[in-house]
Order: C-alpha cells, then sequence, then structure tokens
C-alpha cells in the first residue's frame, strides 16, 4: 500500500514540478495567435475552453490503454508500478507536451507533417502510413473491447453483432461532424463518469486496506516473460504511449492560449497515470498472479474489469465503474477515426469544409475497420502495441530535434527516444509477429540501429544548425531534406 500511495504522490509533484521545467525550457508565449484563432473553421478548428479541453484530451488519449494494459502488466509485479511513474513523467507527459505544443506552433499539423518538417520527407510518408495503420488498429480495438463490457450488462437478446454495429454508427457521427457538436458537448459527462469509476476503485483500495504488494524489481511474472522490452509495450496508455502523438493535434487545433497547454498535454497524460496505477493495483491486491493469468487467458482484461468492479463495489457501484471503463474505448476510438480523417485530408491536401470531403476520405476507413474486427483481440493488440510504441519513439525524436534546432537542451525527449527506439527494434526482432530472432540477436541488432539513430540525429541536427536557423520565429526553420 505504501508504494501505491507514495507512487500517486509522486506522479502529482512531477506534474508541479518536471511538467513546470519541460514548460518553461519549451518557452510559452501567451500573446502568439493559436491555430484555434488562427485558422478557425467550425469544424476541427474551434475554440473551447481549457477544462473542456482537458477532459476531451483524457479522453481521446485514455481508451482501454491505462486499464487493460496495466491489468496485463501486473503479471510482472510492483516493477509494472516504477514504469508508470517514471516512463509518465519523464517520457509519456512529455512526449504529449512536445507533440501538443510542437503542433500548436505549426498551425495545428498532424505528426506526419512534423516528422516530414523535422526529420526529413521520408519520414512524413513514414510516419502517414504507421498514423493511419495504428488509428484503424486503435478504432477497431476499441470498438471490440466495448462492445464485450456492453454485452455483458445487456440482454442476451441483444446480439453483439448489434452493438459493434451502434458502435460504429456512433463513430462515423463523431468522425465527421464539427468537433464541438458531439465530442465536445459529451466529453464533459463522459470525463466525470470515468474519474468517478477511477475514484471508487482507487479509495476501495485505499479504505479496505487492500494487500497491494510494495516495490521490487524481480520478474513476477508465471510464465517468466521477460521484463524488457515486453512491459514496455504490454504499458503503454499509463506510461508513454504513441497514440497520444495523434490525439494531441485534435486538441492543438481547439487551444485558446499556449499557456494552457501544461494543463492539457502534461496534466492529462499524469492523470491518465494515475488511472493506470490504480488499475495495475487492483489487479494485483485482488488476484494473485497465477490467478489473473488464468482469468486474462480466459476472458480477457474484460473479464478482470468486471470482476474488480463487482468485487470491490457492489452490483450499482460496480456497474458504474464497468461503465466508466466503457467510456474510455468508445471516446478515443471515435478520435482515432477522426484523427484518421484529418491526417489523411492533410496529405492529400483535401480541405475538410464540405462534409462530402470528410465522408468519401472516412468510409473507407470504416470499412477496412469492420473487416479487423473479425481478427482476434489478442493478434490485434500485440501488433497495436509494436505500432503505438513505434509511433511514440519517431514522436520523441521529432520532439528532440525541435528542442535542438531551438538550440534548447533536447536530452529531454533525446535520451526516451534513445530508450524506446531500443524497446520497439528489440521487440520486432524478436517477436513471432516479427521476424522472431532469438533474443540475444534481437539485442544486437536493435543496438546497432539504436546506435545509428543517435549518429543520424547528431548529424542532421549538426548540419542544420551549421545552414542557420531561425529560431524565434517556428514557422521559418527549414524543413530537413
Amino acid at each position: 500500500m505504501i508504494t501505491f500511495i507514495v507512487s500517486i504522490i509522486i506522479l502529482i509533484i512531477g506534474y508541479f514540478t518536471y511538467g513546470k521545467f519541460i514548460e518553461k525550457l519549451f518557452g510559452v508565449k501567451e500573446q502568439r495567435p493559436t491555430p484555434a484563432y488562427a485558422k478557425k473553421d467550425d469544424v476541427d478548428y474551434v475554440p473551447m475552453g481549457t477544462w473542456k479541453n482537458s477532459m476531451i484530451q483524457l479522453l481521446n488519449i485514455a481508451g482501454v490503454g491505462p486499464i487493460f494494459g496495466p491489468i496485463m502488466g501486473a503479471l510482472y509485479g510492483p516493477v509494472a508500478f516504477l514504469w508508470i511513474v517514471l516512463g509518465s513523467i519523464f517520457a509519456g507527459a512529455v512526449h504529449d507536451y512536445l507533440t501538443g505544443m510542437i503542433s500548436i506552433r505549426n498551425g495545428g499539423a498532424h505528426l506526419p507533417q512534423l516528422a516530414g518538417r523535422f526529420l526529413g520527407k521520408t519520414m512524413k510518408h513514414v510516419v502517414n502510413a504507421f498514423s493511419v495503420l495504428l488509428l484503424l488498429l486503435v478504432g477497431t480495438v476499441f470498438v471490440t473491447a466495448p462492445a464485450a463490457l456492453i454485452a455483458d450488462l445487456t440482454p442476451a437478446w441483444i446480439s453483439l453483432g448489434v452493438i459493434i454495429g451502434a458502435i460504429f454508427v456512433y463513430y462515423i457521427a463523431a468522425t465527421l461532424l464539427p468537433v464541438d457538436k458531439i465530442i465536445g458537448k459529451v466529453y464533459p459527462l463522459f470525463g466525470a463518469l470515468l474519474l468517478i469509476s477511477a475514484v471508487g476503485i482507487g479509495g476501495g483500495l485505499i479504505v479496505t486496506g487492500a494487500d497491494i504488494p510494495e516495490i521490487t524489481l524481480a520478474n513476477l511474472h508465471p510464465d517468466q516473460i521477460p521484463i524488457f522490452p515486453l512491459l514496455f509495450l504490454t504499458i503503454s496508455c499509463g506510461a508513454l504511449s504513441g497514440f497520444h502523438a495523434t490525439q494531441s493535434p485534435i486538441i492543438s487545433r481547439t487551444t485558446k492560449n499556449e499557456k494552457n497547454g501544461r494543463k492539457i498535454f502534461y496534466g492529462m497524460m499524469i492523470l491518465e497515470a494515475i488511472i493506470a496505477m490504480i488499475w495495475a493495483a487492483a489487479a494485483m491486491s485482488i488476484f494473485p498472479a497465477g490467478e489473473l493469468n488464468s482469468i486474462l487467458a480466459e476472458s480477457g482484461p474484460a473479464g478482470v474489469v468486471s470482476e474488480v468492479s463487482m468485487l470491490m463495489l457492489g452490483s450499482i457501484g460496480g456497474t458504474l465503474a464497468i461503465l466508466g471503463v466503457i467510456v474510455l474505448p468508445i471516446t478515443s476510438g471515435d478520435t482515432s477515426f477522426r484523427s484518421a480523417r484529418m491526417i489523411i485530408a492533410d496529405y492529400i491536401n483535401v480541405k475538410q469544409l464540405k462534409i462530402t470531403n470528410r465522408l468519401w476520405i472516412a468510409l473507407p476507413l470504416f470499412v477496412v475497420s469492420i473487416a479487423l474486427t473479425q481478427i482476434d483481440f489478442n493478434i490485434l493488440w500485440r501488433y497495436f502495441s509494436w505500432a503505438n510504441q513505434s509511433t511514440a519513439m519517431i514522436a520523441l525524436w521529432v520532439g528532440a530535434m525541435y528542442l535542438g534546432l531551438q538550440r534548447k537542451p533536447h536530452w529531454v525527449a533525446t535520451l526516451p527516444a534513445i530508450f524506446m527506439t531500443m524497446v520497439t527494434f528489440t521487440y520486432i526482432l524478436n517477436a513471432p509477429i516479427g521476424f522472431g530472432l532469438p533474443m540475444n540477436l534481437s539485442y544486437m541488432g536493435a543496438g546497432l540501429v539504436t546506435a545509428a539513430a543517435i549518429v543520424a540525429f547528431a548529424y542532421t541536427l549538426r548540419k542544420r544548425l551549421a545552414g542557420g536557423v531561425e529560431i524565434e520565429v517556428d514557422e521559418k526553420v527549414p524543413a530537413a531534406s
């Protein structure tokens, strides 16, 4: 219990200390017009208040990631707490803040445009493909996961297919309509439900004196699956997630003032980490590792969510908690498709004022997603995990290059970028969904790729700085070639 409480306190302190340091390092310009005003179109560029933006950002980035991921990560034991706390403060929240703020400084640009601008034109195409793939996987996972939870709460005559269809109908509306018509109106209410759910479970753990294990670096996974790199892909949302880099630009287009960025981007990542801590602690305290493994194998993370909620809060409170969990994936799935629509539109330079333009871009995405729902959830999650953290790695390199070109200490992004480069390449070289190499060869291969990335970053940064860079006006920073 001490580890759990101290971890929550450290996360909060991290927001007020390291978060403030990152904000100061970035250099907020309160008088600078944001894209919400400079490019206002009443569709995607719409000025909205900080509270509303914060709740939308939290629901956008959260998904089932800070619940399902920590539940599966709980199999490793309390070492998972370390990754949630340190990963969130020094990597995840930095990733989210830099992505959102750099997007604001570049007209609300999405990650592919930012990658092309700061890492080179080739990376724009690579990241565009990665981002759309990731968003499709997220959208699909976030259809099947809430549908399964809803099915447990509804009469048997309502089939899973009907529930999935209803979720898709909502997703289509949220993808096509202006951001303030559905998302801006219902998300604050959904946010309240989410927070009530998290407070209920977290408060229950403290009041009942739950036997939450104390910190240890030992690997307690029943199958002894290695901590590196698997833990850092299993727990992504709640620590560090590339999916957030696809969501922050949505809010960069609705933020009124740069001074709000720390609350919206850094702060909501910290709040997501607290949610992740609560569910990881609940899974560890209620189920022994062997029993947790069996439940996950039989009914997946959704089964754990249901059992924890009902056991700790009773039938009424448990149902409300489950509804709070259901809200998470639905409110990330809709913005996944919205982000994909915006990224494709930006890539092919199609204005989104006309709903017909939004429609012909969005509909093929839903067709592909419906087909993907036929694939096993566990397989989708593995591909999602790798694509997700690879996107985070790229976004961190973008942030590092941006800070470097501003002649500011870029290590705040470079160090987590180096770490995630090693993680993602070790995984894909070793995993059955990748190259299936032995772990020792995977370590060596990933080490070589990471070293090459460091050299390429240093060379490109030095070359561009030597060529002369306008460091005050961000729009005049030359694009990489």
